[in-house]
């Protein structure tokens, strides 16, 4: 059938016959939110990172208050990261896995005093004295001169696993992209009865330029060198099939694709590939990127919910940005 038979005008021509024929939609559920705790701050206290328009680093107490105002508004998942005091890091990112350490206190007043999903991202480079997410060693091999230590770098990234998992959380989020961090994740857990703890393995994690604001928010940047070597290259999507295939043979429980917009086509492409829940990550750079031209009047808040819902619809499960509370506070969904 042609027109003027066949009319696809009909099914647009108002908002009730728009709503019950959506293929795709947004829903408060699939938002995980990536909420920053400084160590250094104190009581109510917050700072403004100027990366991410809107967006604070809190003390625990200002943290947990702003995590209840989330789940009242509709928010069922977090991601815990961590800023650690600058004269503690070192080289093996002991302030890591303490149990006294900001994310591990934040786990647990999450825990206490919500009955959100609490997901802890897993990585050395924000405790680092080097800013890297493994241990290293120069190696003039390498075009940065310092080579990742791989296989010595995984005892460490259980051990954080396992404080992260022993002080509550329900999953547990590697984003190192060491190879092998998913087996050893599990096998650490399953060995100190943590059986039930998730794994969700930011499988497919790409060097990207998009990580910038991040990267000033939590106080990471690599001091030399970049993280091309584990990291994957922009160019490769055939490699990112490879990559998550591997974490499911290891035991991860959920997969990842990070960053999320520049990367629809690999988020396609886990999807039609596997079957387990998959997360994708709408990062700081395009977080920023849209919030600054929306600030300049250049573009509307339709963008915000148009790029979250391109990623649902490209097959993401589940997407963690900072556009939650926007999303939630402003009822854009």
């Amino acid at each position: 059938m042609q027109f003027p038979t066949t009319r696809m005008r009909r099914l647009r021509k108002n908002s009730n016959i728009r709503d019950i024929v959506r293929e795709t939609e947004l829903d408060k559920k699939d938002l995980i939110y990536p909420i920053f705790f400084k160590q250094d701050l104190e009581g109510s206290q917050k700072e403004e990172i100027p990366s991410l328009p809107g967006e604070f680093r809190y003390s625990l107490e200002s943290g947990i208050e702003f995590a209840k105002k989330l789940e009242d508004a509709g928010l069922k998942s977090i991601i815990v990261f961590g800023v650690p005091l600058e004269d503690d890091k070192d080289e093996i990112a002991s302030p890591d896995y303490a149990d006294s350490g900001i994310v591990q206190k934040a786990i647990r007043e999450l825990k206490k005093q919500t009955d959100l999903v609490v997901i802890s991202d897993v990585c050395l480079c924000q405790y680092t004295s080097h800013g890297h997410c493994g241990l290293i060693k120069e190696n003039d091999d390498y075009d940065s001169g310092i080579e990742i230590l791989n296989d010595e770098s995984l005892e460490y990234i259980a051990k954080v696993a396992l404080s992260h998992a022993r002080a509550g959380a329900d999953i547990v989020a590697p984003s190192d992209m060491m190879d092998g961090r998913v087996g050893a994740i599990r096998k650490t857990l399953d060995e100190n009865g943590f059986y039930n703890v998730e794994i969700m393995s930011y499988s497919a994690k790409y060097a990207s330029a998009f990580y910038e604001p991040f990267r000033q928010a939590a106080c990471s940047s690599p001091h030399k060198g970049d993280r091309k070597s584990y990291q994957m290259d922009p160019g490769n999507a055939i490699e990112a099939i490879r990559e998550c295939e591997l974490d499911v043979i290891e035991g991860c429980d959920f997969l990842m694709v990070k960053p999320a917009l520049p990367y629809l086509d690999v988020v396609r492409m886990v999807r039609d590939e596997f079957m387990l829940p998959l997360v994708a990550y709408n990062v700081s750079g395009e977080y920023a990127m849209i919030m600054a031209a929306i600030e300049k009047g250049f573009l509307t808040e339709r963008a915000i919910t148009e790029s979250l819902l391109s990623i649902k619809r490209a097959g993401a499960d589940l997407i963690i940005t900072n556009f939650a509370p926007y999303v939630l506070f402003n009822e854009l969904i």
